[in-house]
């Protein structure tokens, strides 16, 4: 699978909740990485958002298995990007 950047869609003027997670997150996104940077994402998450509003996540499943997203963000994650994910 190629190297995607994992994002976090925002609440409008909210703040990133305590190690990640809260209120304030409404989606979960993936993005391809930058070719020439990547720990940035390009320019559109794989469901189609423009990424730059988007909080990185910092986020990158520690072995093969685990999911795309932050365990805690489960609930939050982007049905679109998930399906594209799979696609690929």
């Amino acid at each position: 699978m190629a190297t995607i950047v994992v994002l976090l869609e925002m609440e409008p003027d909210q703040a990133l909740g305590a190690e990640g997670v809260g209120p304030a997150v409404l989606l979960v996104h993936a993005a391809g990485a930058d070719p020439d940077a990547p720990e940035d994402p390009q320019a559109w998450t794989l469901c189609g958002r423009d990424t730059t509003p988007m909080e990185h996540a910092h986020y990158t499943p520690a072995r093969p298995g685990e999911p795309w997203y932050p365990p805690a963000l489960h609930d939050r994650r982007c049905p679109d990007c998930e399906r594209a994910l799979r696609l690929r």
